[in-house]
C-alpha cells in the first residue's frame, strides 16, 4: 500500500464503521458523524435510525451511571431505564450546529434525569429495617391492647405496652405509609390490614412498577414544595420526625399531621 493509500485511509470519515467495531478512541468521532448526518436527513424514520444507533454507542455510559446512583433507594433497573430514555431523549434533541460536544451533553441529560427519579420517586423507599420491626410490634400491641381494653388504644398506652417512648410509637405510625411499588403486597394503613395491591384500582397484581409509580407521579408532583421536603427527608433521607421539625422550623406534631394528611391523599390517589 502506498503512503498516499495509507494517508487517505488514516483520515477517511468513520462514515462505514460497523457498531460492533466502534472502539472508544473513534467513538466520538462516529457518534459526530452519525449526528451530523441525522441532521441533515428529511426522512424521519432514516434521522430516528441514525440516532438510535448513537444511543447503542452510549448506552455503556448510561449504565455506568445509573451504577454510580445505586443502593440509594430505587432499583438499578429502574435507574438504567431512566439513563436510557434520557439519553434517548438526548439524541432526539441534539443539535450539532451549536458546537457541543455531544457526550457531555448526554451526560448532563442522563445525570439530571436520574437525579429527578429521587427527587419524585427518592421517598418511596422502605423505611429503617428497625421501624419496620417497630411497625409489626406497634399492630400486634393494638389489637391486644384492643382486646383487653375494649376500645382502641392510645399511644402512650401503646409505648407503655412495648417499653417505648410515644415518639417513638409515633414514629412507625408515620412511617406506616411508606412503601415501594415493588411490592404489592407491603401493608398500608395504621391498622395494616390492607395491603397496596388492594388499594390499586387494577386487579392484575402484574402491574410493573413503573405503571405504579406513574400513578403516584402526578400528585406528588402537585404537592407543596414543604410537603414534599418533609416526604423527602422522611422516607429518602431517613431523618426522624423530630429532626425534621428541627430542619423545618416547626413542632414534630405539625410534621407527624403532615405526613398523616398526605400519606393519606397519596393513597387516595392509588383509589
Amino acid at each position: 500500500m502506498t503512503d498516499r493509500a495509507l494517508a487517505a485511509q488514516r483520515t477517511a470519515p468513520e462514515a462505514d464503521v460497523p457498531l460492533d467495531e466502534v472502539t472508544p478512541q473513534n467513538r466520538s468521532a462516529v457518534s459526530s458523524r452519525l449526528l451530523q448526518q441525522a441532521a441533515r436527513e428529511t426522512d424521519p424514520v432514516e434521522r430516528k435510525r441514525l440516532q438510535d444507533e448513537v444511543v447503542v454507542l452510549h448506552m455503556g455510559l448510561a449504565r455506568a451511571i445509573a451504577l454510580r446512583y445505586r443502593g440509594r433507594g430505587i432499583d438499578e433497573a429502574d435507574l438504567t431505564q431512566a439513563a436510557a430514555m434520557a439519553l434517548l431523549k438526548a439524541a432526539r434533541n441534539f443539535d450539532p450546529s451549536l458546537g457541543v460536544e455531544f457526550l457531555s451533553y448526554a451526560v448532563v441529560t442522563m445525570k439530571g434525569e436520574v437525579k429527578r427519579q429521587f427527587r419524585d420517586f427518592g421517598w418511596m423507599v422502605r423505611p429503617p429495617r428497625p421501624i419496620q420491626k417497630l411497625q409489626g410490634d406497634v399492630s400486634r400491641a393494638e389489637t391486644e391492647l384492643t382486646h383487653q381494653l375494649g376500645r382502641s388504644p392510645k399511644v402512650g398506652e401503646v409505648a407503655a405496652h412495648l417499653g417505648v417512648t410515644e415518639e417513638t410509637v409515633l414514629e412507625a405510625l408515620s412511617a406506616d405509609g411508606c412503601f415501594t411499588p415493588t411490592s404489592l403486597d407491603i401493608p398500608v394503613g395504621a391498622e395494616g390490614h390492607a395491603v397496596l395491591g388492594d388499594l390499586l384500582p387494577s386487579d392484575d397484581r402484574g402491574m410493573s412498577e413503573a405503571e405504579a409509580r406513574i400513578m403516584l407521579a402526578p400528585a406528588v408532583r402537585a404537592l407543596p414544595e414543604r410537603e414534599r421536603e418533609v416526604l423527602y427527608l422522611r422516607f429518602f433521607k431517613q431523618q426522624t420526625q423530630a429532626q425534621i421539625a428541627e430542619e423545618i422550623g416547626v413542632t414534630q406534631m405539625q410534621i407527624s399531621r403532615i405526613l398523616s394528611r398526605v400519606l393519606s391523599q397519596l393513597r387516595g390517589q392509588l383509589g
